[in-house]
């Protein structure tokens, strides 16, 4: 019994991206999204135009993304409109409606850091402990400790 080894030969990009495969076809759907996005955006009011996101396309409707409930209850007034700016791009003929979702955008926050003081006299007590100690790991380590105390 032998075994033979299949050996993948390297695709070019443009047949990856282009071709009748999974990425393909993700491939298009992003760049059909994208340009849903950018279309509507262009006729939206200006101060609406950064609250809206175009998520993704599914059974005959258009997800639209909006990060708080007040852009979402506008949208809901200008339904009609969108979907008739809509079919005006080719390849969004079969849109049939939206479906509007608010997905709040929570900026990230870095950790609050905790600013530890070492008060001059502790460290003389660390130095002190320092000099008694006679393992030179520890030593050293009580030394960087007790450099870090605050000078006055």
């Amino acid at each position: 019994m032998s075994i033979k080894v299949k050996r993948f030969r390297a695709q070019p990009m443009s047949r990856l991206l282009e071709g009748r495969g999974e990425l393909g076809a993700l491939m298009r759907m992003a760049t059909l999204v994208e340009r849903a996005q950018v279309h509507l955006r262009a006729h939206l009011p200006e101060e609406m135009r950064e609250h809206l996101f175009v998520g993704g396309f599914h059974q005959g409707r258009l997800a639209l993304i909006t990060d708080r409930a007040v852009w979402l209850t506008r949208l809901r007034y200008e339904q009609p409109r969108l979907l008739e700016l809509l079919h005006q791009l080719p390849g969004f003929e079969a849109v049939t409606g939206f479906t509007l979702k608010v997905r709040p955008v929570r900026p990230t926050r870095p950790p609050l850091r905790q600013v530890r003081h070492l008060p001059e006299k502790a460290a003389d007590e660390i130095s002190s402990c320092a000099a008694d100690v006679d393992d030179p790991g520890l030593k050293s380590a009580l030394e960087r400790l007790a450099a870090h105390a605050e000078k006055s």
